[in-house]
């Protein structure tokens, strides 16, 4: 049997969660959901193996998530976002207390993705 966890992370405005996972962090849009005009929008976004799903459904979960998501290179991650300067996310790679190496971006809706390489 294979698992996958998918998380899912609240977001408030599509358009600032599109400039920020898809512009910033260089994710795929896989596809998004509404169920008619006008209302909430429910998406899925990847790079790589990494998969997440943005809603901007209230009951779906609450703002001011942390994801903790293992990596094998975030000194590339690290430089890929130093390209974008993007002025409101400046992460910076810290040590952290377990001894490994990380890198925490936090998107506009105040969830945090902990990127972290051993």
């Amino acid at each position: 049997m294979n698992y996958q966890t998918i998380p899912v992370l609240r977001i408030f405005d599509e358009e600032k969660a599109k400039a920020f996972y898809l512009d910033f962090l260089g994710m795929n849009l896989d596809w998004e959901h509404r169920f008619e005009a006008n209302y909430p929008v429910y998406m899925q976004v990847s790079k790589q193996n990494l998969v997440l799903h943005l809603s901007e459904h209230s009951g779906d979960c609450s703002p001011g998530a942390k994801t903790f998501i293992h990596c094998d290179d975030v000194d590339m991650l690290f430089s890929e976002l130093q390209e974008k300067n993007n002025k409101y996310c400046k992460p910076e790679i810290e040590t952290a207390p377990w001894g490994d190496r990380s890198l925490t971006v936090i998107d506009p809706f105040s969830n945090r993705l902990l990127f972290n390489e051993r």
